[in-house]
């Protein structure tokens, strides 16, 4: 079931409409500086996130694994991320931890020897029998340098065989965030998250995963039945906007991947004026693999860095500090 619900992930995410909503950065405007006082070429874009050095402020986040396809897939976009100095993260791990010979489909440390890496498992898992062993697990089977545990109570409650327990989670993860000896990311799937929730965290990083953008709702909703259809798009805009969430977490003390929507480098550029600390994206990503490989997914990198470095040059921001807070507004 898992191994069919994976297949069906990755074939839908790039044939089906499966974006809702609005991400809330179209209302966004940087203040645009007519005289910059910079030379283009000059403007570093070069951050740290979790201790580890990033040439762009940018995450290649959770696509896929566990299936043969995704061995491919997370080998070559792994690779690009080396190249670009980016960060990367695999998809939910689950199903390696419950068959070792999957393991291989998630590994890209020799591919990407040098990356900011994330491992990643569903939250909810923690109530299904899964516990600090299996984080601990999970990190060292790809030489990870993070953990996000995945928050997706909607697309668990559209997905007909979903796990839907959801009580008593802060307290877990807080305590695998306590033990586990390497950054706890929470990680929203598609539906951000509020201030409220977010300040009961005791994590490393939050990944806002805002609406706007990919709508698991969605994807579930065309995994199943007509009934199922119907109920995935009833909630497909269900959530916080990106741009409202990424507000909102910014208040507290704890770095912030602002994602859900972002596609283009001038998202990416709004997101972190808003007080995001980098950004994520996945769809397009596997778009463009899924279209032409290697070289599609190094096109769309290059525009959208051009576009960041453009929106930088305009608000006069010679690097990623700078650039927080040039909110018009």
């Amino acid at each position: 079931m898992t191994d069919e619900r994976k297949k069906d992930h990755l074939r839908i995410c790039v044939e089906e409409d499966v974006e809702s909503g609005s991400t809330g950065l179209e209302d966004v405007r940087l203040t645009h500086m007519a005289l910059p006082e910079l030379d283009f070429d000059d403007i570093s874009m070069e951050t740290r996130f979790l201790g580890k050095a990033l040439k762009y402020p940018l995450i290649l986040e959770a696509i896929t694994g566990g299936v043969s396809k995704a061995k491919k897939i997370n080998h070559d976009i792994a690779g690009i991320a080396e190249e670009f100095g980016i960060g990367f993260g695999v998809g939910s791990q689950r199903m390696a931890l419950v068959d070792p010979e999957l393991a291989d489909t998630y590994r890209v440390r020799n591919f990407a020897p040098d990356i900011f890496l994330i491992a990643n498992l569903g939250a909810v898992q923690l109530n299904y029998g899964f516990g600090l062993d299996e984080c601990r697990k999970a990190v060292d089977m790809i030489e990870a340098d993070a953990l996000a545990l995945h928050i997706n109570p909607l697309q668990e409650a559209v997905q007909p065989e979903g796990d839907r327990n959801f009580s008593g989670l802060i307290e877990k993860i807080n305590s695998v965030s306590e033990k586990l000896g390497k950054p706890v990311i929470a990680k929203c799937v598609g539906s951000g998250i509020s201030y409220e929730t977010a300040k009961r965290l005791r994590i490393s990083a939050i990944d806002v995963g805002g609406s706007g953008g990919t709508s698991w709702s969605l994807i579930e909703g065309l995994r199943g039945d007509s009934k199922t259809k119907k109920i995935g798009e009833t909630f497909a805009g269900w959530g916080i906007p990106t741009a409202e969430s990424i507000r909102e977490v910014s208040r507290l003390n704890v770095p912030v991947i602002g994602s859900g929507g972002i596609r283009t480098g001038l998202d990416a550029a709004k997101a972190i004026a808003l007080g995001a600390d980098c950004v994520g994206i996945a769809l397009p990503v596997l778009r463009a693999w899924s279209s032409g490989g290697k070289k599609e997914v190094r096109k769309f990198l290059d525009r959208f860095i051009t576009e960041l470095r453009i929106a930088m040059f305009l608000s006069g921001s010679k690097n990623i500090k700078e650039l927080r807070g040039k909110i018009k507004g």
